[in-house]
């Protein structure tokens, strides 16, 4: 029912105090955070203002059963109306026109309580409109202004109320209808009674009264404002968690960010484990990428990662970091499990899989296909943190260095994937399956001492 609300102008004043306006500007989560808020808000606060407004249409002729009645059953006609303008218009951050029409919500209600109805019949004093203590209808607006406005915009409301209750009052006592001779036989028949008279008195404005209600009203509207203010800032608290949660979730597989979040010590000390590791690149790109315009390669690129994480994931694993055209992955980290060379495995042939359905995509194209090459190696790594004030979780050690060899291995004895024979026996003892590997003997791999064997898959 409400169009669609624009990202906001936030004001400094609405944030948390560590957070500065670029900072939520730059923050996707806290913009949708607070976007939702406000959009979940204006339909809940016109939703609450039609049933307000309708069990105060139905009540009002039972309470005054006069023709009369209609001018105040039209006036709230108007707030309906204009709630409906609040909700088309509603932005987050300063929206004047959203102030304006908020402004009309209460001239409305102090037009409706606190002058006069044109239309009534008896002949009394215009004072006599405040003995009806209709100001509690004010709340009905404030209540409503709590669902979606803005802590400061909660305290805008009590000073506008208390300024537009007081002139109303003021306007009554200069401007307004006295019955001077109702006034006299009232002090005739109180006497010297005069605090009664005071009270009982049809042309008294009640100032003291006045005053006390709008006391109250910026008493609650002040507390309900603070408490806005408070939900805001625990709304967006939530929000900076969940964009945390999100950047893991770049690196790390669900699962894993769903320990991670539940951990008090996150990633713990610099530690050696075992852990497998996984490069995969694709074969010829370089030459690929100088033929294609930028815009090109950036898809192609877009939609092999895509796949490539989406793998990596899908299996358990860690995406450690993108290396131009290709990645590496590890399986074991940050935590070890009891299968990570046989996830590690079974990534590679998703992966492969992969490519192919996207190289059927793009022969659809009529574009070049691609050919992805992968390697894995399982040894000893060492994780943790690395960096001063910045910190990175890095997986570091000579099992990086042979599982990179692995995959440039595979340009050597064109096969599309190679894993070392360490590798391959671990994932032999955790049950991967290994069909369609054969043995290539007597490699020479930097960084591992004599001639060893590795295992292909074409």
């Amino acid at each position: 029912m409400a169009r669609t609300i624009q990202l906001p102008n936030f004001s400094d004043a609405d944030l948390p105090d560590h957070l500065s306006e670029a900072d939520i500007a730059a923050n996707r989560f806290t913009e949708a955070a607070l976007v939702n808020h406000k959009k979940e808000g204006l339909k809940l606060a016109f939703r609450a203002r039609f049933i307000a407004l309708v069990v105060v249409a139905i009540m009002l002729p039972f309470l005054n059963p006069q023709i009369e009645v209609l001018w105040h059953e039209f006036l709230l006609l108007l707030l309906l109306i204009n709630g409906y303008l609040q909700l088309r218009v509603g932005t987050i951050g300063q929206n004047r026109w959203e102030l304006l029409l908020l402004f009309v919500d209460l001239l409305i209600v102090t037009i409706a309580v606190g002058l006069p109805n044109p239309f009534a019949w008896q002949d009394w004093p215009h004072a006599m409109v405040f003995r009806f203590n209709n100001f509690i209808y004010f709340y009905i607006i404030l209540g409503g202004a709590t669902l979606m406005y803005s802590w400061r915009t909660i305290f805008a409301v009590g000073n506008w109320t208390a300024a537009l209750w007081m002139s109303a009052a003021l306007g009554v006592w200069y401007w307004g209808q006295n019955d001077t001779a109702v006034t006299q036989i009232m002090m005739d028949a109180m006497g010297d009674n005069e605090d009664m008279f005071e009270i009982l008195d049809p042309n008294a404005i009640r100032f003291d009264v006045r005053i006390q209600e709008i006391v109250v009203f910026l008493i609650v509207s002040a507390t309900l404002g603070l408490s806005i203010r408070r939900f805001n800032r625990l709304l967006l608290g939530n929000a900076e968690l969940e964009r945390e949660r999100s950047n893991l979730s770049r690196y790390f597989s669900p699962n894993v960010v769903d320990e991670l979040s539940q951990r008090d010590d996150g990633l713990g000390d610099v530690r050696e484990q075992n852990a497998a590791v996984l490069f995969v690149d694709l074969v010829g790109f370089t030459g690929y990428a100088a033929e294609k315009p930028g815009r090109d390669v950036i898809q192609t690129l877009r939609a092999f990662h895509g796949r490539m994480e989406a793998c990596v994931f899908e299996n358990g694993g860690t995406l450690d970091k993108y290396l131009g055209d290709g990645l590496m992955a590890t399986f074991g980290t940050p935590f070890p499990g009891e299968n990570d060379a046989a996830r590690a495995v079974a990534c590679a042939r998703d992966m492969l899989e992969a490519v192919q359905g996207l190289n059927a995509q793009r022969r659809a194209a009529g574009e070049k296909e691609l050919r992805a090459s992968v390697g894995i190696h399982f040894g000893d790594v060492v994780v943790g943190d690395i960096g001063s004030n910045r910190l990175e979780f890095a997986v570091i050690g000579n099992t990086v260095n042979v599982a990179s060899r692995m995959e440039g291995l595979t340009r050597t004895i064109g096969s599309r994937l190679v894993i070392s024979d360490e590798a391959f026996a671990e994932a032999q003892r955790q049950g991967a399956d290994l069909q369609g590997f054969a043995p290539v003997a007597d490699q020479a791999i930097r960084g591992i001492d004599g001639k060893v064997t590795v295992w292909s898959m074409d």
